[in-house]
């Protein structure tokens, strides 16, 4: 077994290698400072080893997701070193695909965050170089517009440079496929296996930092109209003969990311005309420093945005995160007279009912599916039933939910809402907030809020209550120590109720792929399904309870029985899990 100070020397020389032939002089700074901190006795000394060490604890996996991670020197970190291995072997990629049979097409977006804009040029002058017909997206952008521009482009490589609501010090390496690469069903969407693993092959075969070439020049710098392109088709999902009313006092938060601006316009555009953004929020900034985590779904990231909408007597707070494909809608809820956010199924429902509303009496009406994920609320199909539409349950992540056929509406309970797939064949804050808009203010000019309409689904399909726990961890050893628990001990009932149904997800089964989770399904009907994050280091434990109403006068109760259920679910999933 090799001793601490041998691996900490074996850290070093490469550290010390790396600092050398660094491409850019601030990561290479950082290292060399920490490498001398590293050496110096002490508590200091040892924190500046470990992180050391961990900076070069192998390589940054390429998945599914990308890559993301904390921004630092070292071969598991982002940085240009890493950036430029992933996009030549991205290049790579493409171009084996076409296999001389044309020249790929590629284009490249990024958000407000540290070093976006260096990664995406630098990712332009590794394809221009590689021979791919490369586009560069004329300023920071929503991750939206990036996967509208892949199909409107005709691209058969999309890479958007995001880490989403991560935390300011992280970054990421987001890709799309499309044109010629892939079948119909992958136009314009995240990838899936086994593109993952053979886009990695090839970032893994990339030799010498210095043989990766970097053109000077002959990328495109692609035309602001393409943006407009997009925020006119956006507006133009509305349907003001049907829902021709605009009276809605909105508060805009784009929590200092890239959506402000796009989102306003949009909504401008749409007819919404009292639309207030949150001063302090309102211009990118990548440190965030408004909120203690960039995230609408964590507690207190909409504060400054309740407070607005309380100044201004405002109707509605619309949020996006900072990458603006995420959207998250908060209002009074008149049972408490209190502003909340609504829960990312109670959107995705009501986001769903209204599509299949927009639907109905045209000549397209029955016609198309519906989709959300493994983990989001069952109500989605209950809907999709009532209005003789099909529904597909898909794994979590909307690289699966996007490719459906057919899809009309898709969404996942952490605020992701595709309602516009001939569009976007991708989770879309930008055009959920619009079409939030039109349904929030349809509701205001019938004397209705948001909660009254999921007062009505309620009462038409059954009151569908989730809730969330999450646990955070620093060694992500941990999860999979918590999912062997589970495995080897399964929980035998929940809130009472005998567990009838466990499935383990990593089987498979013939409707889902494997995927690290697991299921349950109790004799009541409730529902818990625990996972690993694909993108944080959580473990991730989704709950929902099913309630019968039948009538109003039954919601007040039916609404205290499904809490004090989730809360006695919860207490169970924190046993379980050893908390």
């Amino acid at each position: 077994m090799t001793s601490p100070d041998a691996e900490l020397a074996h850290v070093r020389t490469a550290a010390e290698k790396w600092a050398a032939t660094d491409p850019d002089p601030e990561t290479a700074r950082q290292l060399r400072n920490l490498l001398a901190r590293a050496a110096a006795p002490g508590p200091a000394g040892e924190a500046a080893g470990r992180e050391l060490t961990d900076s070069f604890a192998g390589t940054l996996q390429f998945g599914t997701a990308g890559l993301r991670a904390a921004l630092g020197p070292g071969p598991n970190r982002m940085n240009r070193v890493v950036v430029r291995r992933a996009a030549a072997g991205l290049a790579a990629f493409l171009l084996d695909s076409a296999d001389g049979g044309y020249t790929p097409r590629a284009v490249i977006g990024y958000d407000a965050r540290h070093n976006s804009n260096v990664f995406a040029a630098e990712t332009a002058a590794i394809f221009t170089a590689a021979g791919i017909e490369t586009f560069l997206l004329p300023s920071a952008l929503p991750t939206p517009v990036l996967a509208y521009a892949v199909r409107a482009l005709g691209c058969e490589g999309g890479v958007m440079v995001t880490a989403s609501h991560n935390p300011p010090q992280d970054n990421g390496y987001k890709v799309y496929l499309g044109g010629r690469a892939v079948p119909e069903a992958g136009q314009g969407c995240q990838i899936v296996p086994p593109f993952d693993a053979d886009i990695a092959a090839n970032i893994a075969a990339i030799g010498d930092l210095g043989d990766i070439a970097l053109a000077e020049s002959g990328w495109s710098l692609v035309s602001d109209s393409l943006v407009e392109d997009y925020r006119a088709a956006i507006a133009g999902l509305l349907l003001p003969d049907r829902y021709p009313s605009r009276d809605l006092r909105i508060v805009l938060t784009p929590l200092h990311g890239v959506g402000g601006a796009t989102a306003a316009a949009v909504l401008e555009a749409a007819g919404f005309q009292h639309v207030s953004i949150v001063p302090a929020q309102a211009d990118p900034d990548p440190a965030f420093p408004t909120v203690a985590f960039p995230n609408p779904e964590e507690p207190g990231a909409l504060d400054l945005a309740i407070a607005l909408a309380m100044e201004q007597g405002a109707d509605i707070v619309l949020a996006n995160d900072p990458d603006a494909d995420r959207a998250a809608v908060a209002a009074v809820d008149p049972s408490t007279g209190a502003w909340r956010m609504l829960r990312g199924d109670e959107v995705g429902s009501l986001l769903g009912a209204h599509v299949l509303n927009r639907q109905a009496g045209t000549g397209v009406a029955g016609q198309g599916v519906v989709a959300n994920s493994i983990v989001s609320s069952r109500l989605l199909a209950r809907l999709a039933a009532r209005y003789g539409y099909q529904h597909e349950q898909t794994l979590t992540g909307f690289k699966w939910i996007a490719r459906v056929p057919s899809l009309i509406y898709g969404y996942e309970e952490a605020l992701g809402y595709c309602v516009a797939p001939d569009l976007v064949r991708d989770k879309d804050g930008i055009s959920a907030v619009v079409l939030l808009a039109e349904l929030a203010a349809d509701a205001k000019a019938a004397g209705k809020t948001l909660f009254d309409l999921l007062d009505e689904l309620a009462l038409a399909h059954g009151l569908h209550a989730s809730d969330q726990l999450s646990v955070r961890v620093a060694d992500l050893g941990l999860l999979e120590a918590m999912m062997n628990r589970l495995r080897a001990d399964p929980p035998t009932a929940f809130a009472g109720s005998p567990v009838e149904t466990f499935r383990d997800l990593a089987t498979g089964s013939a409707d889902l792929p494997p995927t690290d989770g697991l299921l349950y399904l109790t004799r009541d009907g409730s529902r818990v399904i625990i996972r690993p994050s694909g993108t944080e280091p959580k473990l991730k434990c989704y709950l929902e309870v099913l309630v019968p109403v039948d009538t109003a006068a039954d919601l007040p109760a039916a609404k205290s029985q499904a809490r004090s259920a989730l809360d006695s679910v919860l207490e169970d999933v924190r046993e379980a899990l050893g908390l």
